[in-house]
């Protein structure tokens, strides 16, 4: 079995992230997606984060009725800051069974240089990119690149908490069980 793993902080999960997990699986690129929810992006701020538990709750709330999507809260046991490419040996190590493909976006692969050991990753796992526009991708890094034109939504998480944050309407943004959640945890108002 393929595990197409999708890393991100999902601060909070939306429509876009679960828009490009179905259209990965349409495509038969891989047979599930993990939601590998991060607690610590090293490359990242994170003054603005939600805990981890509740980011957790958020994406296991936004695609409960989807069996082909699954929540992972790997990074929450693992050394901090999270590091991709440990928690990629981990999951080997602990799936044997699996074959794990990374995906991201296309602005993410433009800073894999600043990746801790980078080269590991790209000589041993298929990476999934998904355009992203005025990000160019480097093919010359990795035979094992697959480029992406999957349908895209400019939406932003950092966009969505201002909009809590203003206390606008997050209708179509956001599945509504995680709309629901998000009031009712008061998440992203402070």
């Amino acid at each position: 079995m393929t595990i197409g793993l999708y890393f991100g902080s999902f601060n909070p999960i939306h429509h876009a992230h679960l828009i490009i997990a179905n259209h990965i699986l349409n495509e038969n690129l891989v047979d599930k997606v993990w939601f590998v929810v991060s607690p610590h992006n090293p490359l990242k701020e994170t003054s603005s984060l939600l805990e981890e538990n509740h980011r957790l709750h958020l994406v296991r709330t936004a695609i409960e009725d989807d069996s082909r999507m699954k929540a992972s809260d790997i990074e929450f046991t693992l050394p901090r800051p999270s590091y991709t490419a440990v928690t990629l040996t981990h999951l080997t190590e602990r799936y044997p069974q699996y074959q794990f493909k990374v995906i991201m976006g296309g602005d993410s692969f433009q800073n894999i240089r600043k990746w801790k050991n980078y080269e590991f990753i790209l000589h041993h796992y298929s990476i999934l990119v998904y355009n992203r526009p005025g990000f160019e991708i480097d093919h010359s890094l990795s035979d094992r690149i697959t480029v992406l034109n999957a349908p895209l939504l400019e939406l932003s998480a950092t966009a969505i908490r201002k909009l809590i944050k203003e206390k606008k309407s997050l209708k179509y943004l956001l599945p509504e069980k995680v709309i629901t959640e998000i009031e009712k945890g008061g998440y992203y108002r402070k």
